[in-house]
């Protein structure tokens, strides 16, 4: 298989699962469970990038708001921009993760995990450092169960509903 062909069909599925996450932040609060029932929510927040065209023609946007205002990058899906790349905030039992995702190659960037408090006088000294793995883990953990909840929608015969659905979504003021 040709690689250019293989990194644009990556881009294509990465901009579905981008723009679904926005769109089930919105619709359903971002709602997520793991294979054991651990309820979390994905919310996409602050700041994200609307990409279209190709070529000497390609266009990009930023929208960037403290206030997670992001009506100017929906309108960049409206005239059929992708979402190329999102900031997300990761919450579970009131711990929460922030980091950048991009589209072309599911690069996660500027990862934020939960504060840690120093280890105690007579601590284990790499107790902070597997805390901080741990909270690393634990988010790409919870970023894989919602991209497998997305491709189990996406490869199925339930996608074109649900592409109708974002398309609606889409369109509201």
């Amino acid at each position: 298989m040709d690689v250019s062909l293989l990194e644009r069909e990556n881009a294509l599925l990465g901009q579905d699962f981008l723009t679904w996450l926005w769109y089930r932040g919105e619709k359903s609060a971002g709602a997520f469970e793991t294979k054991k029932g651990e309820a979390f929510r994905i919310a996409v927040e602050q700041r994200v990038s609307v990409q279209g065209g190709e070529g000497e023609m390609l266009e990009t946007a930023t929208v960037q708001s403290p206030r997670g205002e992001l009506s100017e990058a929906r309108t960049g899906l409206r005239t059929g921009k992708k979402v190329n790349r999102a900031q997300l905030k990761i919450e579970q039992d009131g711990v929460t993760w922030q980091l950048s995702l991009r589209a072309e190659d599911f690069g996660a960037s500027s990862l934020k995990t939960p504060k840690i408090e120093a280890p105690g006088e007579g601590a284990d000294p790499d107790a902070l450092f597997l805390e901080k793995l741990f909270l690393i883990e634990r988010c790409l953990e919870l970023l894989d169960a919602a991209f497998a909840e997305f491709l189990a929608v996406r490869l199925t015969r339930g996608w074109p509903a649900e592409a109708r659905r974002i398309k609606a979504w889409v369109a509201e003021p």
